[in-house]
């Protein structure tokens, strides 16, 4: 399944991390920010391309592969280019706070993607120009187990790397908005850290294998409360910092986040029409209710505060 997407940090002067990890216990702020953000860069760029080309891929492939006698055969997708990760990670592995574990995360991502890179361009030459028509699949059947085999080492190192970074953002996040409070009062900083840390935590809690239906709810109420009242200290204060669109991608999160959780707890099921889209494989987005849903909203939410709502 793809995965969301992560925040991107902004170098504050109040912020201290005291990570799980040999080496100072209090980092510089623009380093630990700057060796984060490389790894977050790596996984919002890459991974849900990587994640998107598996399933275009067995949206028309059985598990044992591809036979030649497919009705529709769409191939897969490519992904960007790795360099660019790779280069960052290299330089932030050596930044501090030095935290081997995580570090040793980021450089098994950094393998496990620049080896998928060129085995999805190979395949994806070989489905486009249509080649299975004159070798009668055998290619298409030789890349199978490589293209299985890299994307299981690639789902592997990008969760051990989501984790690692988890860990870390959560406790800066809870850290950053005790200080904010604490020298600054509920301003608008305060508003969109505090709704970017309770959707990130009913993003989870959705998201989970088996859902608690319990949690959601609790969760989901939290959510909807820090959304309401930071909509209403835009428009009391008008204080731009807190956009439009950042707003609109909020509700629209919660919006749908309310929509799975009714799935959930009444026991909806999809249409007939709608499990053909999701079938289909990339079209899960626009079902309404639907994990694919709330995973297209929340990067939406993250992108909003990537790109500006933020310090």
């Amino acid at each position: 399944m793809p995965r969301f997407r992560l925040l991107a940090l902004a170098a504050s002067a109040a912020l201290l991390a005291s990570l799980p990890a040999t080496g100072p216990a209090h980092a510089d702020d623009a380093s630990l920010t700057e060796k984060l953000n490389a790894y977050v860069g790596c996984l919002n760029r890459l991974s849900g391309r990587a994640f998107d080309s598996r399933e275009r891929y067995f949206s028309w492939v059985g598990k044992k592969g591809p036979t030649g006698k497919e009705r529709i055969i769409y191939g897969t997708y490519t992904i960007y280019d790795t360099s660019d990760c790779r280069s960052g990670v290299e330089r932030a592995n050596t930044l501090e706070p030095r935290n081997g574990e995580l570090e040793d995360a980021a450089s098994a991502y950094v393998e496990a993607v620049v080896a998928l890179e060129p085995l999805l361009k190979e395949a994806d030459d070989y489905y486009s120009q249509e080649d299975y028509k004159d070798d009668k699949m055998a290619k298409g059947k030789a890349l199978h187990p490589k293209l299985v085999a890299a994307w299981t080492a690639f789902a592997d190192a990008d969760t051990k790397l989501r984790s690692g970074i988890d860990v870390v953002q959560d406790m800066l996040a809870v850290e950053e908005l005790a200080n904010i409070e604490s020298t600054e009062g509920r301003t608008a900083r305060y508003h969109i850290q505090a709704l970017m840390m309770h959707a990130k935590r009913l993003m989870r809690v959705q998201s989970a294998t088996k859902p608690d239906l319990a949690k959601i709810t609790e969760t989901l109420g939290e959510y909807e409360t820090i959304t309401k009242a930071t909509d209403a200290y835009a428009a009391e204060s008008k204080d731009d910092k807190i956009g439009s669109s950042f707003i609109s991608s909020a509700k629209s999160f919660l919006v749908t986040a309310k929509q799975l959780m009714r799935r959930v707890r009444d026991k909806v099921p999809y249409s007939e029409g709608e499990k053909m889209i999701l079938n289909a494989g990339g079209g899960a987005w626009m079902v309404e209710g639907s994990p694919g849903r709330l995973m297209h909203d929340y990067n939406q939410l993250v992108d909003s505060y990537n790109r500006g709502a933020r310090f």
